[in-house]
C-alpha cells in the first residue's frame, strides 16, 4: 500500500516574504491606560507583564502603588516608606521596592502581597536611581548614587549581601534580568551607552547602546531585551532598542519622549509607564505598551517554502562561517597546566595542574567569557585529572590524576564540584593519571590512561552520579588521549603507546564509543598527545586542538564532522597541556606549556546564521 505522502505530496508554505529570526524589529508603541497620580523617578514590578504589573513610588515623593490590567489603573494600598529614585521587581502579586530617596536615600526594602506592603530586612548600601532587578527572593541593585556607585547587592528572600562592583560606578540606568543572568544599561555621569552583563558572580562589558542615555527603562531578559526612553544631551528621548544578545538594533519610537518612567515584560510585549516628558513640572501618568509584529513568519533550520510573489521555492539553512580563535581572558595561575577543565566558552571551569618538578597545584579557577576568578581549591591537588561539568560551572566532578611529584602514580580520587567548594565522593576502581574524561557530573566516562610510569590503560569507566562502574574497554591501551562527547556517544583521539617505536611517540588514533562498544575509526591529521584541546557534544561532532607533536607542540586545530577530520584555523600559541572545553563552534583553551608555562586563554568561535536560500535545480 502507498504512503500517505506518496498520494498527497507534502504541503509547502505559500510566503510573499521570507521569515525571519524575530517579530520584535516590527514591533511599534500604542497608547496605554492613564495612571491616577503622575510622577517620575518611579519603580514597577519588573518581573510583571504588559497585563499584570504594579508601579509604587515616585516623584513628587509618594508612596503610592498603581496595579494595570492592560486596560486601566487602579490605586491599591501605599507602600510603608514614601520615596523616589527606588528600584524594584517581581511581579504583580509578589513585587519588591528597595533602595531609593524620602530624602535621605535609603535601604528600605518592601514585599508586595498583591494587597499589602511588608517592611523586610534593609540593604547595606542606602542610594537611589540604581538598576534593580529579579523577584522577591532572588534580587539585585546596582550603581546609584550620591556620589555615583558601583556597588552591587543580592537579596535572598530576607536580606541583602554585597557582590562584585559593576566596572564603572553610575547612576540614572536600568537593567532586566536575574540574580544569575542579567544586564544593565545606560548610565550617568557621561551619559553613558555603556551595557555590562552579569553572571552571578561578576560584570563584563558588551557591546554599547547606539544612542547614550541615563533615566532610561526597560524589559526582557539578558539575551532578549529592549531599552526606551532616557535623557540625554539632546533632551529627553523616544528612541527604542532591542538587543538580542550579541548587538543593539535601533526599532521604532515612543510615541512620546519618555524619561524617568519605568518598564516591565518583555522584548516582544512591553510597558512604559508613567515619567517625564520633558515639559514643565513635566511628570505624566501615561503610559505607552510595544508589541512585536503579530504577523511575522519565525525562522526556523530546514523550513521550506515557496516565494508566490517571485516563484522561488526556497529554504532555511544554518550557514556555519569560517572559525577562528581569538584572545580571552589571562587565568589567574600559569604553573598549572595539566589540569582538569569542563565546561563551555562563558562558564568554564579548570582546576589542579603543575608539570614535571613544579609543585601540584588544588587551585580552581571559573570563567565567564571574559574574566578568570579563583574560587575554592580542591581538597588534594592534582595533575593529568580530568572533570566532567554541568552548565553552569556550579556542578562539576573531577577525577584521578597524580597527587604528588614523589610518587607520580594515578590516584583514584574523586571530587564534586557545588559551586563553592570541592567534596571527596566515590572513587574510581582502577587508579588513573593522562585518562580521558567526558560527560556530566551524573553521567560521565573515564577513558584508558595510566596508572604508574611505564603502564598504560584499556579500562573505561563509567559515573552514574553515585558510583563508577567498568565497561567495554578501547581497542588499544594508551595515556594522554583527550575525549569529547557522553556516556552513549564519544570520541577520544591521540595520545600515546608505551610499547611504541619508537617510545611515547604521539599518536593520530582515535576511537569512537556508540554506548556500547569502542570503533577506531578515522585518524586525526596531526598525531598528538599530552592534553591537547578537545571539545564537543557526541561521537560525530568534535575539535581538537594544541598538544605535544614530540618533538615540539602545535597550534593545529582540526574538526570531526563524523566521518572525515578537517583542518582550520590554527590558535595563535601553539601549546600543549591545554585546559579547554566547549563545543566545536565555541570552545576556549586555557594555560598550557609552549614549552614554557603561560597564562593564556583562546577562545574558539564559528559564527553561525540562519538564511533563506533559493533552491536551484
Amino acid at each position: 500500500m502507498a504512503e500517505y505522502k506518496a498520494i498527497h505530496g507534502f504541503t509547502v508554505q505559500n510566503k510573499t516574504a521570507d521569515p525571519t529570526a524575530t517579530g520584535v524589529t516590527a514591533g511599534a508603541w500604542s497608547t496605554g491606560g492613564t495612571g491616577n497620580t503622575a510622577r517620575e523617578l518611579l519603580a514597577a514590578t519588573g518581573s510583571g507583564t504588559q497585563t499584570a504589573t504594579a508601579v509604587f513610588g515616585g516623584n513628587p515623593n509618594t508612596a503610592k502603588t498603581e496595579s494595570y490590567n492592560g486596560t486601566a489603573w487602579t490605586e491599591v494600598n501605599d507602600l510603608n516608606t514614601a520615596r523616589y529614585a527606588l528600584m524594584g521587581g517581581g511581579t504583580l502579586t509578589a513585587g519588591i521596592a528597595f533602595a531609593g530617596t524620602t530624602p535621605p536615600y535609603t535601604g528600605a526594602t518592601e514585599i508586595f502581597d498583591g494587597t499589602n506592603w511588608t517592611e523586610t530586612g534593609d540593604m547595606n548600601t542606602a542610594r537611589g536611581g540604581g538598576a534593580g532587578f529579579g523577584i522577591t527572593t532572588a534580587a539585585l541593585a546596582a550603581g546609584g548614587e550620591h556620589p555615583p556607585k558601583a556597588v552591587t547587592e543580592t537579596f535572598d528572600g530576607s536580606s541583602w549581601t554585597e557582590v562584585a562592583d559593576l566596572n564603572t560606578a553610575g547612576h540614572g540606568l536600568a537593567g532586566v534580568g536575574t540574580t544569575t543572568a542579567g544586564i544593565v544599561f545606560g548610565r550617568n555621569p557621561g551619559n553613558a551607552n555603556r551595557v555590562e552583563k552579569w553572571d552571578g558572580s561578576s560584570w563584563t562589558e558588551v557591546a554599547e547602546l547606539n544612542t547614550a542615555r541615563h533615566w532610561t527603562s526597560g524589559s526582557g531578559t539578558q539575551d532578549d531585551a529592549l531599552v526606551f526612553g532616557g535623557n540625554a544631551p539632546g533632551g529627553v528621548l523616544a528612541n527604542t532598542e532591542y538587543w538580542n544578545g550579541t548587538s543593539w538594533t535601533e526599532l521604532n519610537d515612543m510615541s512620546v519622549v519618555n524619561n524617568q518612567g519605568t518598564g516591565t515584560g518583555s522584548s516582544g510585549s512591553a510597558l512604559s509607564a508613567f515619567g517625564d516628558n520633558g515639559g514643565d513640572p513635566g511628570h505624566v501618568a501615561t503610559s505607552e505598551e510595544w508589541n512585536s509584529g503579530t504577523d511575522f513568519s519565525q525562522l526556523n533550520t530546514g523550513q521550506v517554502f515557496y516565494r508566490s510573489d517571485t516563484g522561488d521555492m526556497k529554504v532555511t539553512l544554518n550557514v556555519l562561517g569560517t572559525g577562528a580563535w581569538a584572545s580571552g581572558g589571562n587565568t589567574n595561575h600559569q604553573d598549572s597546566e595539566r589540569g582538569g577543565s569542563a565546561g563551555t566558552q562563558t562558564a568554564g571551569l579548570i582546576f589542579g595542574g603543575g608539570t614535571g618538578p613544579a609543585p601540584i597545584q588544588a587551585t580552581t579557577e571559573q570563567y565567564n567569557g571574559s574574566t578568570w576568578t579563583e574560587v575554592s581549591a580542591l581538597n588534594t591537588g592534582r595533575q593529568a585529572l580530568k572533570g566532567s561539568v554541568n552548565s553552569p560551572y556550579t556542578s562539576a566532578i573531577g577525577f584521578g590524576g597524580a597527587s604528588s611529584t614523589t610518587n607520580p602514580s594515578g590516584s583514584t580520587l574523586n571530587e564534586s564540584w557545588n559551586g563553592s567548594s570541592w567534596t571527596e565522593i566515590a572513587e574510581l576502581n582502577t587508579a588513573a593519571k593522562f585518562h580521558g574524561g567526558c560527560g556530566t557530573t551524573t553521567d560521565a566516562l573515564k577513558i584508558s590512561g595510566q596508572t604508574a610510569p611505564g603502564s598504560a590503560l584499556a579500562t573505561v569507566e563509567k559515573w552514574n552520579g553515585n558510583s563508577w562502574t567498568e565497561i567495554a574497554e578501547v581497542n588499544a591501551n594508551r595515556l594522554e588521549i583527550m575525549a569529547t562527547g557522553g556516556s552513549t556517544s564519544a570520541i577520544a583521539t591521540g595520545g600515546s603507546f608505551i610499547d611504541g617505536s619508537p617510545p611515547n611517540a604521539a599518536l593520530n588514533n582515535v576511537e569512537i564509543w556508540n554506548g556500547t562498544s569502542w570503533t577506531e575509526s578515522t585518524e586525526i591529521n596531526t598525531a598528538r598527545k599530552n592534553q591537547h584541546g578537545c571539545a564537543g557534544s557526541s561521537g560525530s561532532d568534535a575539535l581538537v586542538y594544541g598538544g605535544d607533536i614530540q618533538p615540539g607542540v602545535t597550534a593545529n586545530t582540526e574538526l570531526w564532522n563524523g566521518s572525515s577530520w578537517t583542518e582550520l584555523n590554527n590558535m595563535a600559541t601553539a601549546r600543549s597541556g591545554i585546559g579547554g572545553a566547549g563545543s566545536s563552534s565555541t570552545a576556549f583553551a586555557a594555560r598550557g606549556t609552549t614549552p614554557t608555562a603561560t597564562n593564556a586563554t583562546e577562545e574558539w568561535t564559528v559564527p553561525a546564521t540562519v538564511t533563506n536560500t533559493t533552491i536551484t535545480d
